[in-house]
C-alpha cells in the first residue's frame, strides 16, 4: 500500500474565529455542556493524527474519515447520543507513520470518505485496514485516548 503520510483531509472546523467575531460584536456566547453525548477521540501524542471510524448504521456497515486531530487536542467523530454498542477506530500518525489498529477489517480511502459496506474493499477501489473494536456497553458517549504507548485508554465521558 502506498499512502502519503501527509494526506488527512480536514473533517472538522474551528469555531474559534466565529466565537471571536461574536464576542467582538458583544453577542452572548453559549458553550455546550461538556457532558453531552458523542464519540470523541483525543490525541495524546505530539504529532498530527488522522482518524477513521466504523459503525453499524441503519443502511449497514459504514466507515468515515479522515479527521485531522492535532497534538494534544480532541475531535468529535459522532455527535449526539450513540446509537450502536460497537464502534471501530483506525488512526495513523501523520509524522511518524505509527498506527492504532485492530483485527476488524474495514474499508478506507486515501482522501475524505464515507463508505457503505466493509466487503470487497480492493475491488471497489478502496484500501482495507484493521480497525480496533470499542464496546461502549451502550453508553450514550465514549472517548478514546490515543497515546504513544501501545495501550489505548478508553472510557465514557
Amino acid at each position: 500500500m502506498s499512502k502519503r503520510s501527509s494526506v488527512f483531509p480536514i473533517r472538522s472546523f474551528s469555531i474559534f474565529p466565529a466565537l471571536a467575531f461574536a464576542a467582538a460584536l458583544g453577542a452572548p456566547l453559549f458553550v455546550a455542556d461538556a457532558a453531552h453525548a458523542d464519540f470523541r477521540v483525543c490525541n495524546g501524542t505530539q504529532n498530527l493524527v488522522g482518524v477513521a471510524i466504523g459503525y453499524r448504521a441503519e443502511e449497514g456497515w459504514t466507515t468515515e474519515g479522515w479527521w485531522q486531530v492535532p497534538a494534544s487536542t480532541c475531535a468529535t467523530l459522532i455527535e449526539g447520543e450513540l446509537k450502536s454498542r460497537y464502534y471501530y477506530l483506525y488512526a495513523e500518525d501523520a509524522a511518524r507513520g505509527g498506527r492504532w489498529t485492530g483485527d476488524i477489517n474495514m474499508c478506507v480511502a486515501e482522501n475524505e470518505f464515507k463508505i457503505a459496506g466493509v466487503q470487497d474493499c480492493f475491488a471497489r477501489g478502496h484500501q482495507r485496514m484493521g480497525f480496533k473494536e470499542y464496546d461502549t456497553g451502550r453508553q450514550g458517549s465514549w472517548m478514546v485516548q490515543l497515546s504513544d504507548t501501545p495501550a489505548t485508554q478508553e472510557g465514557q465521558n
